[in-house]
């Protein structure tokens, strides 16, 4: 895919000059904090925490969101995505927290976010192992549910304005945000367009100012600088029934969480260059550990678990055209900074449900339209095509509606009648299905060298044999493997040993050939994008790729930490 070389302005490596780099950390500071507060207050409220416990929580949420949003910025190891990610206080979160409050103590809630937390390594770490069940069109599924459920949440704090203010007003300013949005969305260029988000927000807070919608009570009453005093629960484990009888659903929505960085570092990727490389999934696996790391660090501290707030970071990158990872840098910076100030969180927090309700829903239109993306770019073959449909019917049908909350009753009841658990859990399952139920797959195992070429001619041609393909359609299915494993041996001079599995399975019209080896840098479907932009006569190094599109009819490659996976498709000759 390739964008209007006018969308972005500024990709992940680019410099930007240090006003721009500052106000784009304010940007991005508004966005995260007004939903961090909101969660905790919400939490603090239902759980009926004292003024102490309220202040601890959020210092340590700031400041964990704070280093985690400028980890996501670094690309090194396992940690970081390189790319503009914020994190944040997690809503989903909400129900299984408030539950784990009212039934047990500070130090078993804190036990739970941080053994649930491990759950998104381990989901990381076995991504390259769960490719075929958690593909990038189970993220795009997400990432529409996502923007369904939040956009329903969105329009719902726009009931019961503050007393003495009209009851229109809410709705009014609401749909003043979206239009301000909209014009400067589709309109600002140049400067105007890198600050467009803080104009909106700036505009439909005057208005709201005007309609009577601003609480400043609780700004008055901030200090400008305080450090509270360390509220620490403190965790080990215990075999409490409460502890175990809690642990499983943590763990579900741990894995949506999870679900949900995985999805955001696809996406990120897509919207942060002019011309989007094809995704790197080790990007992915680095996204999905900070936040699982941030949450895990954020448990030892007494503070809500995080999520990567991936949709607005996309968003605002979209709309400002700047992707240049300084920006995470700045709002890390930030958001540690606000941490020791009560006053300017107090300011950030008091914003209007009204135009926040109104940037959501702005925010949340542009990441179901990402996610209708990242299915597009799957393809949407007849079975793709189902599991899609069906996943969304059910997320649909369920928004909104309390019939599995009824029938199954207590806090499993509400996890499961979520419209987006019961929709993601769908997709997960019908996909994992299709793979149980398709035709078994064959597999080999030889060492990644050009003496392999034997076994794997051998091993294709015994598969187009049982398959009952003519002998033109063997030889191209020979050719693909060769082609293939040229490709993957090409720029090894280090003599460094990797080994190279080959597995296969059969369609009534096609085989589907996965080689999956420890390789160097290069991404064979990039280059593959690419070759139709060179000269008409090929470098000796490109040939194999022109000869691999040419017999394949599709050829992706995903890379992940330690492992590359090169899916090639070939047609039956007719």
């Amino acid at each position: 895919m390739t964008t209007d070389d006018a969308s972005v302005l500024y990709e992940p490596n680019d410099r930007l000059p240090a006003g721009l780099t500052l106000g784009m950390g304010l940007q991005g500071l508004l966005l995260s904090v007004t939903t961090t507060a909101l969660t905790i207050s919400l939490f603090a409220n239902a759980a009926g925490l004292d003024d102490d416990d309220r202040s601890w929580m959020i210092f340590a949420a700031l400041a964990v969101n704070g280093v985690a949003t400028a980890a996501q910025a670094t690309r090194g190891g396992p940690i970081g995505c390189g790319h503009v990610l914020m994190v944040g206080t997690a809503p989903s979160y909400l129900a299984v927290t408030l539950l784990a409050a009212e039934r047990s103590d500070a130090r078993t809630l804190a036990t739970l976010i941080v053994v649930s937390s491990c759950v998104q390594f381990i989901l990381a770490r076995w991504l390259p192992r769960a490719r075929q069940i958690i593909t990038p069109s189970v993220g795009g599924i997400v990432l529409m549910l996502i923007a369904v459920t939040v956009a329903g949440v969105a329009v719902g704090r726009l009931a019961g304005p503050p007393g003495g203010t009209a009851s229109s007003a809410g709705p009014a300013v609401a749909a003043l945000t979206v239009a301000v949005a909209a014009m400067l969305g589709l309109r600002a260029k140049g400067r105007v367009r890198l600050w467009s988000p803080l104009i909106g927000i700036a505009v439909a807070c005057v208005v709201a100012a005007l309609f009577g919608l601003f609480d400043s009570t609780r700004v008055s009453a901030a200090r400008w600088i305080a450090l509270p005093e360390p509220q620490l629960p403190g965790v080990g484990l215990t075999a409490s029934a409460e502890f175990w009888s809690l642990l499983p659903m943590f763990v579900v929505v741990s894995m949506a969480a999870g679900l949900l960085a995985m999805s955001s570092g696809v996406i990120i990727q897509q919207v942060s260059w002019r011309n989007p490389p094809v995704t790197d999934f080790r990007l992915v696996q680095g996204a999905m550990n900070t936040n699982g790391a941030a949450s895990l660090i954020g448990g030892f501290f007494g503070a809500l678990p995080t999520v990567v707030y991936g949709p607005t970071s996309a968003t605002m990158t979209t709309l400002t055209g700047v992707a240049s990872r300084r920006v995470g840098y700045s709002v890390g910076a930030m958001l540690v900074a606000v941490a020791f100030a009560p006053k300017a969180t107090a300011v950030l927090a008091s914003i209007p449900d009204a135009v926040t309700a109104g940037y959501l829903l702005v925010i949340m239109g542009m990441v179901f339209v990402e996610g209708m993306r990242a299915v597009a770019r799957e393809g949407l073959a007849r079975h793709r095509a189902l599991i899609v449909g069906i996943s969304l019917g059910i997320g649909f049908g369920l928004q909104g509606s309390s019939v599995v909350a009824d029938l199954i009753g207590g806090a499993w009841g509400a996890l499961l009648g979520n419209g987006m658990v019961a929709g993601t859990i769908a997709a997960i399952a019908l996909t994992a299905f299709v793979e149980v139920s398709g035709r078994r797959r064959q597999r080999l195992e030889v060492e990644l060298h050009i003496d392999s070429l034997g076994p794997i001619s051998e091993f294709l041609d015994s598969l187009a044999a049982g398959a009952g393909w003519s002998e033109a359609s063997r030889n191209r299915l020979r050719l693909v493997g060769e082609e293939a494993l040229a490709s993957l041996l090409e720029d090894r001079s280090d003599g460094s040993q990797a080994r190279l599995v080959v597995i296969a399975r059969s369609a009534p019209n096609s085989i589907e050939l996965q080689f999956l080896a420890a390789l160097e840098e290069q991404n064979l479907e990039e280059q593959l994008a690419c070759l139709s932009e060179r000269a008409e006569v090929p470098e000796e190094r490109t040939i194999s790729l022109h000869l691999l599109r040419h017999f394949a009819s599709t050829v992706r490659h995903r890379k992940y930490s330690g492992i590359d996976i090169v899916t090639v498709e070939v047609d039956r000759s007719r």
